[in-house]
């Protein structure tokens, strides 16, 4: 189904079981322990075997020499894989380093070896007696002392560079200015599941069961790189235990698994074990960002200019943290700039909301601190530079925007104008008490995404698709989907996802998968319809799909009747014109946070959080509340407490586990209220949805920054906002 006209009344507007919030119908599975996870795939391989990967205990350089000997004849090994004996590898194109590395040294705890043995235990202990002799390399491992020298990059959706009008010109001539530099750490996905795969071959066909959120992707880039037909690689993905991007690419896990089959002859398991997860895989690389506004007296932006250093692999991507800037506001002078160093740190990549997250971390302190400095209340000024047209083509309006509404509606609903504009005024008790607040803003990403759907002779409607749910409630709202474009209830349909033998979806990341897959969904059902309605004598352009029955003026048949003693299948997909381009299309918020800081240790607690959203019709307001939820307490982990230590010496991240790398726990988070403003987006797809998952952390974390500097005065543009950068610059209170 071409999706190239703005969406018209559909069968979806029916609302009877879409847009209801509806329980996750995975809830059950997953709380008694029932839904299979790639590590525990017992029920689909018999006696596997365990992998138990090795990686680099340098960060550049060689390996020299490396001894296997005491390794490969302890207790239970089967096998040993390294570099020297798993024949060509090539390198999937969605990798910045090798998976298994050897001789050259890429980064830190890159895999080097897996050894494969009877239990978990034997192949661990067997990998304590890999012996590597190593020629370490000099190499770079501090953004900033390399930031200067880095060289323009392409960001996720647009150029290294953007200027608009006379930036330079206007910042200088405004007469009032803000130039201020900000930072932001490496950070770690620290998802619960480990990534883990069960990996088993029959003759030249093998199929691996993997935790991974993109499964063509996978399945592509692990062909490519073992050197086989795509066609010959299955993967298997339908739970997933937590992802936030970390599993969008193919990792070590699933090729030494597959590697490792291979070699022992026999099916083989591996998960990455906690330490391993953090320099091994991907991380939301550090920034340094400078930001300059220029205002007239009253107000208005008149020079917008954003500029961001990050660095990465060779051949790695920039952490483009200026793309929202290029959108939010108004303002007829505008420069952006991405620029990224060559360092020799694991990859970074992807982590929720890349860019916009980083980005808005700061841009939304700047925004704040040029309220202050204009003497205008911060959502006052927000409001007052409000644009309904992309601020750099003019020409191209918002498909919808309700930014204003945003703030209006949570600046009354947490009563916003009882803040002290002053900081440091407001006491109870021991604590100084402020409200912070910021925009949200999130593109909406449109891609191609198809389904597979069958009617049974018992009136179930299944839905196959390679989908996958990493937690956000896709299984549900694609059987909401589905019932609702069948007619049928909820109880009779079946879904499937994550076989790459399905047809290929859009996949769980950038917050596209939502709008996508269900629209993906919507098309099958729709080609589905059609062959119901001429099985029965129906024009499908006239029937109705209304409780279980198909009607058309006065008559009507059971849906049941349809498939009588065979199946009826149908497959399609969404594919978007060029309608995206016409229009731009993107999701906004606005966050509200109270927080509280301890007049004597700059103990910071965050007492009340509210989000508000537009992001196109709410397919299902639980799951998608509990996405809004779930970033914000991401964001408020940003802020405070997350951050990935490097040592500067060595080249690797010193606190790689959950022990060293903090995020927050129950006890750190307070109530958090969500309001989704009532709206559908016509432009977006058939859905008139679009993307929250990511909506949610945007800016998020600059609220939590801006409420610790109305409660005490203290401005930090370096995060995390730790108790260090608080306490000797907190006021004196008697």
């Amino acid at each position: 189904m071409k999706f190239d006209s703005p969406a018209t009344t559909n069968a979806i507007d029916q609302l009877k079981v879409i847009g209801q919030p509806v329980s996750r119908i995975d809830g059950p599975r997953k709380t008694t322990g029932t839904a299979p996870y790639a590590f525990e795939r017992h029920d689909a391989v018999p006696d596997p075997a365990y992998g138990y990967v090795v990686g680099s205990a340098i960060s550049k350089g060689r390996i020299d020499a490396i001894d296997l000997t005491a390794a490969k004849t302890a207790p239970g090994v089967l096998a040993v894989v390294t570099a020297d004996n798993a024949g060509k590898l090539a390198k999937g194109s969605r990798n910045f380093a090798a998976l298994l590395g050897g001789p050259d040294i890429e980064h830190y705890h890159q895999a080097i070896a897996v050894v494969v043995a009877e239990t978990f235990e034997q192949a661990r202990a067997a990998a304590q007696l890999v012996k590597v002799d190593y020629s370490r390399a000099e190499g770079v491992f501090e953004l900033a002392a390399v930031a200067d020298a880095g060289n323009p990059a392409e960001g996720n959706s647009g150029p290294a560079d953007t200027q608009v009008g006379d930036f330079s010109g206007a910042f200088a001539a405004a007469p009032v200015k803000l130039d201020a530099t900000y930072t932001t750490p490496d950070e770690a996905h620290a998802m619960m599941e480990p990534h883990a795969s069960t990996a088993a071959w029959n003759g030249e066909t093998l199929t691996v069961w993997t935790s991974n959120q993109m499964i063509d992707w996978g399945a592509t880039d692990l062909a490519e790189t073992l050197g086989i037909a795509r066609e010959k690689v299955r993967l298997i993905s339908p739970f997933i235990g937590g992802g936030f991007g970390g599993k969008l690419f193919l990792r070590a896990d699933a090729l030494l698994a597959a590697l490792g089959a291979r070699a022992a002859g026999r099916p083989v398991k591996v998960a990455l074990h906690r330490p391993l997860m953090f320099n091994n895989t991907t991380h939301r690389p550090a920034t340094i960002q400078r930001i300059r506004l220029g205002a007239t007296k009253d107000g208005k932006i008149t020079a917008i200019g954003h500029e961001c250093w990050s660095g990465n692999l060779p051949g790695g991507k920039p952490e483009a943290a200026v793309e929202q800037t290029r959108l939010l506001y108004a303002g007829a002078n505008r420069m952006t700039n991405i620029r990224l160093s060559a360092l020799d740190l694991p990859e970074g990549n992807a982590m929720r909301a890349p860019g916009e997250a980083s980005g808005m971390m700061a841009l939304e302190i700047a925004i704040d601190e040029m309220a202050e400095k204009l003497g205008l209340d911060p959502v006052e000024f927000r409001i007052l530079n409000d644009t309904q047209v992309d601020p750099e083509k003019p020409q191209r309006p918002f498909s919808l925007r309700r930014f204003t509404e945003c703030f209006e509606t949570g600046a009354a609903r947490f009563g916003w104008s009882k803040r002290n504009a002053q900081p440091g005024k407001v006491r109870d008790g021991n604590w100084l008490v402020g409200l912070g607040t910021a925009a949200a803003f999130r593109n909406n990403l449109l891609t191609k995404s198809a389904a597979r759907v069958r009617l049974d002779g018992r009136g179930v409607v299944t839905v196959e698709t390679d989908m996958t749910d990493i937690g956000t409630g896709s299984y549900t709202i694609i059987a909401q989907t589905a019932a609702e474009m069948m007619g049928v209830p909820l109880e009779k349909v079946v879904v499937h996802l994550g076989d790459s033998t399905f047809p290929v979806s859009a996949g769980s990341g950038g917050q596209w998968g939502g709008n996508n897959s269900t629209a993906g969904v919507y098309a099958a059902c729709m080609k589905l319809r059609e062959a119901v309605a001429q099985r029965l004598g129906f024009n499908s352009a006239e029937a109705d799909f209304i409780d279980g029955q198909v009607r058309s003026g006065t008559r009507s048949v059971p849906l049941v009747q349809a498939a009588g003693d065979i199946e009826l299948v149908a497959e399609d997909g969404i594919e978007y014109g060029d309608l995206g381009k016409m229009v731009q299309q993107s999701t906004f918020g606005a966050h509200f946070v109270e927080v509280g800081v301890d007049t004597a240790t700059a103990e910071i607690r965050v007492r009340r959080m509210l989000a508000v959203c537009s992001a196109g019709r709410i397919l299902n307001p639980k799951t998608a509340r509990s996405q809004v939820i779930g970033a914000m307490t991401m964001g408020v982990g940003a802020a405070l407490m997350e951050e990935l230590v490097v040592d500067k010496r060595h080249g690797f991240f010193v606190n790689h586990d959950l022990a060293g790398y903090e995020v927050p726990v129950h006890a750190d988070i307070p109530h958090q209220d969500v309001i989704f403003l009532d709206e559908t987006d016509p432009m977006s797809s058939p859905m008139k949805a679009k993307g929250i998952a990511e909506l949610g952390i945007c800016g998020v974390a600059a609220a939590v920054a801006n409420a610790i500097y109305n409660a005490t005065g203290v401005r930090v543009r370096d995060y995390p906002i730790t108790l260090d950068k608080l306490l000797p610059r907190l006021p004196e209170v008697g």
